[in-house]
């Protein structure tokens, strides 16, 4: 456990001392957010915060694999690699987009092409998270990975909406799924605690720690596309692995849940960003527009038109997360009636904080809202420009 906190806390360092460097060259490079309709923030801010992040998870990576105990995470077939490669490739895509727009479907094409690259080096769903079924074909396989890839990415973008949300949710979505995957990999591999799974997880945790003292509210930098759509495929691509190393007939039948079913834990570490692009994308088709198309009807959105703060909503937002996650880990490794009693306590206590912070008030317009969230009175020529496909 101690080589996986020496990660994290690598990741974290490397992502925080890069984010100044990163946010120098966003503003030379004209990857700057402008004021738009949908926007919650004031002033033009700068994106493309996901290099550094991404450049603080391969620095930590690549130390770590100097270190003799993680030798066979790093081994030429280890699929440690595959993630860097396909999350490399979703970050540069997310680049571009942050600095020149991409289509809608010109970034879909590049996602479903990096979510392939990354498969076709071996990080492939060959479980389907329903009954233990095994995918019947290399080929089915392949499509079966990209769409979950594909869907988890533009989960994570969707939500990217507020201060420190997607970087806070994923934080906490990764640490529970880390809890996760060094349990399963104790119970499986007694004496040998190492997985690509749980060394990619405490990159990707201490990477989204090291972004938000530069991206919580007020954010001197976003993560762009660049950050969101990478965050979402490397946490995909961890999922997926722990679908390999996990052989049910070595675990509790209660443990072998999750076991048969490899995304059940992360739809449920994922369910806010999920439950968003869901209903972003019934709204969205139910106004005959196309399903990336912007619009302000998000979550966060909404919890800011209940006329609170910036920082609650994202805390409110940070709390469900943790209720769903980690109520979803702690059934794999503690008995159940008590995770049971909890979880349903954690829930009774969330629905009384979240209503008692936002349920009181009814749901405005734009002149209902504090003055710190209202849209300005004049707005940014870039404006002008068609809005991103992203949220």
């Amino acid at each position: 456990m101690r080589t996986y906190l020496l990660i994290m806390v690598l990741a974290a360092v490397l992502t925080y001392l890069l984010v100044p460097f990163v946010l120098r060259l966003a503003l030379s490079l004209g990857a700057i957010t402008q004021i738009r309709k949908r926007d919650v923030h004031r002033t033009p801010v700068a994106r493309l915060g996901g290099v550094a992040m991404f450049a603080g998870f391969v620095g930590a990576l690549l130390l770590a694999s100097q270190i003799p105990y993680l030798r066979d995470v790093f081994a030429s077939a280890s699929g440690v690699w595959a993630i860097m490669l396909g999350g490399g490739l979703m970050c540069l895509l997310g680049a571009i987009d942050d600095i020149w727009e991409l289509n809608w479907y010109t970034k879909l094409t590049g996602e479903v092409l990096a979510a392939g690259v990354m498969a076709w080096q071996g990080v492939q769903l060959v479980t389907m998270p329903l009954f233990g079924l095994t995918v019947g074909s290399t080929r089915l396989t392949l499509f079966a990975t990209i769409i979950a890839v594909v869907i988890v990415a533009n989960a994570v973008n969707f939500v990217d909406g507020l201060d420190g949300l997607a970087a806070g949710v994923v934080g906490i979505a990764a640490f529970a799924f880390f809890i996760y995957a060094y349990y399963l990999t104790r119970e499986v591999s007694p004496g040998d605690y190492t997985s690509v799974a749980t060394t990619v997880l405490a990159a990707l945790v201490g990477a989204s720690i090291g972004f938000l003292p530069h991206n919580f509210h007020p954010a001197k930098i976003f993560m762009g596309d660049s950050g969101a759509l990478m965050l979402g495929t490397v946490l995909a691509g961890a999922t997926i692995l722990v679908t390999g190393q996990i052989d049910p007939a070595t675990v509790e039948t209660r443990q072998a849940i999750p076991a048969f079913m490899p995304l059940f834990i992360p739809l449920l570490i994922l369910v806010i960003p999920l439950v968003d692009l869901t209903w972003a994308v019934i709204r969205r088709l139910r106004q005959g527009r196309s399903p990336f198309s912007a619009d302000s009807g998000h979550l966060h959105h909404r919890l800011l038109k209940r006329g609170h703060s910036h920082t609650i909503a994202v805390l409110i937002l940070y709390m469900w997360t943790a209720i769903a996650s980690f109520a979803a880990v702690a059934y794999t490794i503690f008995p159940s009636t008590g995770v049971i009693v909890g979880s349903a306590a954690a829930v009774v206590v969330g629905i009384v904080v979240t209503w008692v912070k936002f349920g009181s008030r009814p749901i405005g317009n734009d002149d209902d809202r504090p003055r710190e969230h209202r849209e300005p009175a004049r707005v940014s020529a870039g404006e002008t420009k068609a809005d991103r496909a992203s949220s």
